[in-house]
């Protein structure tokens, strides 16, 4: 069963409580909802390669920097190292990340190992979601998944589905964050579309009104024929042009913000950096409708 940690605001808040709520949504959030009656979000998604770039070098401040040049609401990020390793010199790069931008983190584990050492901390890597908006519910769904820790692995349902609920100036927003297969063979793909698609559905349900976004590593191009039941439901926010991978010189688009009904695609790209990962990050501008 998937894990499930809940926030939830206090029955009654104080005028002065109220206040500070509004203060920490970012400011052009304001202004639009009173003008407009709809919420402007900038948000992100980026594969951070355990905080290593294309020359190999784990370098967390690069990585901080190029996140922080994106300027979204919401990130969400694939390959994400929590005390995984030498590779990330042992770090929570969730946190760290978080922290270093001023955001809330949560971070849905693929893998959860047992610690190297005795008494040290589970090696965990997955996916994360950064957000400027507090959040007020995170779960960690399963799909199925050929497990790369095992040498003959079995399609079966694991998780690092992350999920989270974020309440932007009043409107329930479900942000889902996912890393697809990256073999040749599409048949794990498709199976992974169509629980993405079961647990999206599930999930609208559960929270009526409630607007979706869908950020991750596809490791499919958008024609690719496993991600046609997506574009159903979901509309591909990214740019027409512009690949995402590799990053020094892109030669196909894997990487995706796509949206639900409620959501309006104001403009996507795909910004320049090439260093800081071997992706490159997709960045759309939408407005979430009241």
């Amino acid at each position: 069963m998937p894990k499930r940690t809940r926030t939830l605001p206090p029955l009654a808040l104080s005028a002065a409580l109220l206040g500070l709520f509004a203060a920490a949504q970012p400011a052009h959030a304001a202004t639009a909802t009173r003008h407009h009656g709809a919420v402007p979000l900038r948000i992100a998604t980026y594969n951070i390669h355990a905080g290593s770039g294309m020359d190999e070098v784990f370098d967390l401040d690069r990585q901080a920097a190029a996140l922080r040049a994106l300027d979204a609401d919401v990130i969400g990020l694939q390959e994400v190292d929590v005390h995984w390793g030498a590779r990330s010199q042992g770090l929570d790069v969730a946190r760290e990340l978080a922290g270093r931008l001023g955001m809330r983190v949560s971070f849905a584990p693929i893998y959860s190992l047992d610690p190297a050492t005795a008494g040290g901390p589970r090696r965990e890597f997955g996916v994360a979601v950064l957000s400027r908006y507090p959040i007020r519910a995170a779960v960690n769904h399963e799909i199925t998944r050929l497990s790369t820790q095992d040498p003959h692995p079995e399609p079966a349902p694991a998780p690092g589905f992350g999920e989270v609920t974020l309440k932007v100036r009043g409107v329930p927003v479900q942000v889902f964050v996912t890393h697809l297969d990256y073999r040749p063979d599409p048949a794990v793909r498709a199976a992974q579309i169509s629980d993405t698609r079961r647990i999206m559905a599930d999930e609208r349900r559960a929270v009526p009104g409630a607007r979706q976004i869908l950020l991750g590593d596809f490791n499919a191009p958008p024609s690719a024929p496993e991600l046609a039941p997506l574009w159903g439901e979901l509309r591909d926010a990214g740019p027409a042009e512009g690949g995402t991978y590799p990053a020094a010189a892109p030669v196909r688009r894997i990487d995706y913000v796509a949206v639900g009904a409620g959501v309006r695609v104001r403009s996507a790209t795909v910004p320049a950096e090439a260093t800081a990962s071997d992706h490159r990050p997709v960045v759309a501008e939408v407005s979430v409708r009241r």
